[in-house]
């Protein structure tokens, strides 16, 4: 019962155990299913079923019919026409990173917004090229068909070119191919192995490298590719070893084109809630842009689709499963960020599909691997782009640029689309910031932040992710080899147990530890914890054990041959004390002296704090009861297990763990689910009330005053089984009966 009084409670009510509760309150048998029936209920099919995943599949179908044709359609418009403006440019820069034709970058911002519009569940991400893919899908171009081919009088560039579009799109083609069989398998939660340290270092670390990728642009020197560990020194050692042949003009317009970029952007971040729209830098710096002649890297037509070539998917499956999860954690992570501010659910698996089938369609029109960059689809979203409506709008301005007006960029320099790509680099250059922050916050995730970085930029992305991810898991072993174990006291007499370091009104039972553990316990940290058990408790209780069992094993031989004899007052010693070895009393049977020690055969029951036979010594153990808070213990394993059976209270367990330790026949003659309690107080007032030395206890309850004499044979004798969750005001004395 529960009485409120004033902004205090009073409970009254039994001690619980697990076992006790249960008895009383009658319990809810559930049945668990298990993969098979989840199996079965996956395949089973039904109208409704089918209806379901028909709406999953195809989102738009459920938001295309609500569309507010009125009042979004305008905001859309202008949404998407600035975001069309953007992802024109950005295709163009970004494929200098693909390092293939600026051209293909065009169908790498239409092709797999189209299909994003019938499978996103996002409203307002820009679908697209994303610099981050685009170097890594660079990276197997440049490995597969290197810069050093071009010097063979056989090959052209022309060809080159060609062959590294092709190796472009079998990467982007495999990559959608392994989207899209994670989405239909539902593997989307694979995106909470990559945390927000992680990505933001890795992301950071990609922005070093575009900036080092296009210095060449920037420069107009010729510089090879390296996509080997450590690439990005050889790259460097290479710019400035050909310094001294710069082309200053390109230099100058680049570095005159960033200034301009990074200045307009900053205004756009500082006055974004004044201007009605963001200043579109990218498309004024390309309509005054002094122009050059260049190849003609644009078609006034669509590049026919094309299949994979099978050898290049042989040679590219990791570089694919790499640039599918990163694909997919930046744009969920962007659409996340979204969904929350507008307040409408994503689905991480059909989010899979979408872009599975948005690089697969991509791909084969020879494009390459897009996802979403951050800045565009803040244009999409801060223009008032309500729907993927404001996408498809922009998709159609990129189709113009390809069918109609593509020929006006043609004679735009490279050191330009350089200089824009790095321009759009400056919220990940600015990500350096967070470095302090999370030093301050969480020093295991800013290491995490630094090892990622570091390993991204100096053994390249591929290799550098797999390192972030696994220093990531190892982080989390390690937090969890290594919990954080405490000794808790009762504070403030009431039912309330911290930390006994951080309060001074504590109190501690008199021969009780009670123990908590703040992790799930299992083969990789049971040693740790069952050293913080020991020094806790201050002693080693098999130690104790084999000590008590040796002494045990002395006193019946003793008995037997006479040179012992019980009287009402203890032990009387009637022959010359003799030593024996300790290897002479193990007589080969040192297993048993791991057994529970047993009196039963013995005329007296020895009390091992009192006064022993001469000769035999065991320490002395001032704690009769040890309580465990596993409360933050999510599983455990048989390695834990085998521990566990040496402690005799446990408080507040969640049920399946006592349904494992059942399974696993954990319990026996000793090992009991009685000793399994509802908490740490119910476990306290039980060991208190169960004592050998019986004490009076002067609870308080409902005003009234109760004395309860607990005796171990009778129990608890009171006119109700009902104690009040309070400690005496006074410490325990024990009270003897003579």
């Amino acid at each position: 019962m529960v009485e409120p009084v004033g902004n205090h409670y009073i409970v009254a009510r039994p001690v619980y155990s697990e076992n006790s509760f249960d008895e009383e309150h009658e319990k809810l048998h559930r049945y668990h299913k298990n993969f098979w029936d989840n199996l079965k209920l996956y395949f089973r099919c039904s109208r409704q079923k089918a209806k379901r995943i028909a709406l999953r599949f195809f989102p738009i179908v459920s938001w295309l019919p609500a569309y507010r044709f009125r009042e979004w359609i305008l905001s859309d418009i202008i949404s998407g026409i600035n975001t069309g403006l953007v992802s024109v440019l950005q295709g163009l820069a970004f494929a200098l990173l693909v390092n293939v034709p600026p051209g293909y970058g065009l169908y790498a911002a239409f092709f797999p917004v189209l299909v994003y519009f019938i499978f996103g569940t996002s409203r307002h991400i820009s679908v697209g090229p994303f610099p981050v893919l685009s170097l890594m899908v660079g990276g197997v171009v440049v490995r597969l068909v290197p810069d050093s081919t071009v010097n063979d009088t056989s090959t052209n560039t022309s060809i080159i070119d060609q062959e590294r579009v092709m190796v472009a799109a079998s990467v982007t083609f495999l990559a959608g191919i392994i989207q899209l069989l994670l989405g239909i398998i539902q593997f989307g939660f694979i995106v909470i192995y990559l945390s927000h340290s992680l990505i933001s270092g890795f992301t950071t670390a990609a922005a070093i490298h575009v900036l080092v990728s296009q210095l060449k642009f920037m420069l107009q020197l010729s510089v090879p590719g390296y996509n080997v560990p450590f690439g990005i020194i050889y790259t460097l050692e290479s710019v400035f070893s050909q310094i001294k042949d710069t082309n200053i003009a390109d230099l100058l317009t680049s570095l005159l084109v960033l200034l301009i970029v990074f200045v307009v952007k900053e205004l756009n971040d500082r006055y974004k809630a004044k201007l009605p729209a963001p200043i579109p830098i990218e498309l004024i710096v390309v309509m005054v842009t002094p122009l050059r002649f260049q190849q003609r890297f644009l078609s006034s037509r669509f590049q026919a689709p094309v299949a994979p070539d099978i050898g290049i998917l042989q040679k590219c499956i990791g570089d694919s499963i790499s640039i599918a999860i990163v694909a997919f954690a930046v744009a969920f992570s962007v659409a996340k960020v979204y969904s929350i501010k507008h307040d409408y659910p994503i689905d991480g698996n059909q989010e899979l599909i979408a872009f599975g089938l948005g690089n697969i369609v991509g791909g084969a029109f020879k494009g390459f691997a897009s996802s979403t960059a951050l800045s565009r689809s803040g244009v999409q979203e801060s223009t008032g782009g309500k729907t993927q409506i404001a996408g498809i709008i922009s998709a159609f301005i990129v189709l113009i640029v390809i069918l109609a007006i593509g020929f006006l960029l043609e004679p735009l320099q490279k050191s330009v689309l350089a200089a824009l790509a790095l321009g759009n680099l400056k919220g990940m250059l600015m990500q350096f910031k967070e470095v302090g922050v999370l030093w301050r916050k969480d020093k295991y995730d800013c290491v995490i932040w630094v090892v990622t970085f570091l390993a991204a930029v100096f053994l390249g992305l591929d290799i550098g992710l797999a390192t972030a991810v696994a220093f990531e898991l190892l982080t989390v072993v390690i937090r969890s080899q290594f919990p954080s174990c405490t000794i808790l006291a009762n504070v403030g007499r009431s039912n309330i147990y911290r930390n006994r370091k951080d309060y001074t009104d504590i109190y501690e039972p008199e021969g009780v530890k009670i123990f908590r553990c703040s992790s799930p316990i299992f083969f990789a940290n049971i040693e740790f914890f069952k050293e913080k058990l020991i020094t806790a408790v201050g002693f080693n209780p098999l130690r104790i054990l084999r000590k008590r069992n040796k002494a045990l094993r002395k006193i019946r031989k003793m008995l037997k041959k006479g040179e012992l004899q019980v009287t009402p007052k203890g032990f009387i010693c009637m022959a010359n004390q003799t030593h024996e070895s300790d290897e002479e009393l193990d007589n080969n049977r040192i297993e048993e002296l791991d057994q529970p020690t047993s009196m039963t055969d013995l005329p007296i029951r020895i009390d091992w704090s009192s006064d022993l036979p001469p000769g035999i010594t065991v320490p002395h153990v001032n704690i009769h009861s040890i309580v465990l808070d596993f409360s933050a213990v999510s599983f455990l394993d048989f390695s834990a297990m085998r521990v566990l059976q040496k402690v005799i209270f446990i408080a507040e367990t969640d049920k399946g763990f006592l349904e494992k330790l059942e399974r696993c026949e954990f319990f026996d003659e000793e090992i009991k689910p009685s000793m399994f309690f509802l908490s740490i107080h119910d476990a306290v007032l039980h060991i208190l009330l169960k004592k050998d030395t019986a004490p009076k206890l002067k609870l308080t309850e409902k005003g009234t005053s109760k004395d309860y004499i607990i005796n171990t044979s009778n129990g608890l004798r009171s006119r109700e089984n009902t104690v009040s969750l309070l400690f005496p005001a006074v410490p325990l004395q024990p009270h003897r009966n003579h």
